[in-house]
């Protein structure tokens, strides 16, 4: 029994301090997230490798800007441009509380998240999320599993994932919305309690991502019910998730 006591010790000191402390200000290594575009470097006329290499065409020309809603993060613009004008860097604090928020580039900087007063006066100390995966890849479904282990710790802000829509104060979407789960989601929606709202997760629940041109798809959900918060990425980081939803509470770290 000490024998076994010396070595659950030793393994966590060498693992050292695993929760992240502040979910606001932390600096993830190797994660590209928020674009940045050097305005000082001017664009080569007629080019438009970067918006030719976009899989999901969330780039702009004239002046140059990202819609993150569409951007898949994938870099392959930056690897496009001849005059290295386009960057990642890894802030991850990109959510946004308006879709248009989300644009950024040149002239325009991505709009933070707004406290929702209300959202705030009714769930800043207790919030219940049920999550619907709406045909997505399962990438953003495991980065917001990852919210609740030792590492982000969702549950120290008093926010838990719920098993039941009955419990659920918000609806966390991910995935494109393919016709086949459309009708689930709305089952999960009709069954949360009022009051009650939506936040949407990744590339594909705000715009569609790289599958926003299929004929599979019926989004008619979003236009009926508006989402809060919009967290991008694909996948969003776990820290973008948390760091969104503390903002939309007006919660301290």
């Amino acid at each position: 029994m000490i024998d076994a006591l010396r070595k659950a010790w030793a393994v966590r000191v060498a693992q050292g301090e695993q929760t992240v402390p502040d979910v606001r200000a932390a600096s993830p290594p190797n994660y590209r997230c928020l674009p940045v575009v050097d305005a000082s470097k001017p664009c080569v006329a007629g080019c438009t490798a970067c918006i030719d290499v976009c899989p999901s065409a969330a780039i702009t020309a004239a002046p140059v800007r990202f819609d993150l809603g569409k951007c898949t993060m994938c870099g392959e613009c930056v690897a496009a441009c001849p005059v290295g004008k386009l960057s990642f860097t890894n802030d991850y604090r990109v959510a946004s509380t308006t879709r248009e928020g989300l644009v950024t580039g040149e002239g325009k900087a991505l709009e933070p998240v707004k406290v929702a007063e209300r959202l705030r006066a009714l769930f800043g100390r207790s919030l219940r999320l049920r999550q619907v995966s709406a045909g997505g890849c399962n990438g953003c479904e495991l980065e917001l599993n990852a919210l609740s282990n030792v590492n982000f710790d969702l549950q120290r802000y008093g926010i838990e994932w719920v098993a039941s829509p009955r419990h659920a104060d918000g609806l966390v979407l991910s995935g494109p919305i393919t016709k086949h789960m459309a009708p689930a989601l709305q089952l999960c929606w009709d069954a949360m309690p009022e009051p009650k709202f939506v936040v949407a997760v990744g590339a594909c629940a705000i715009s569609g991502g790289v599958f926003a041109t299929s004929d599979q798809l019926d989004r008619s959900f979003l236009d009926r019910f508006g989402p809060v918060l919009y967290v991008p990425g694909c996948p969003p980081h776990p820290l973008s998730i948390a760091s969104g939803l503390l903002d939309l509470l007006g919660r301290p770290s």
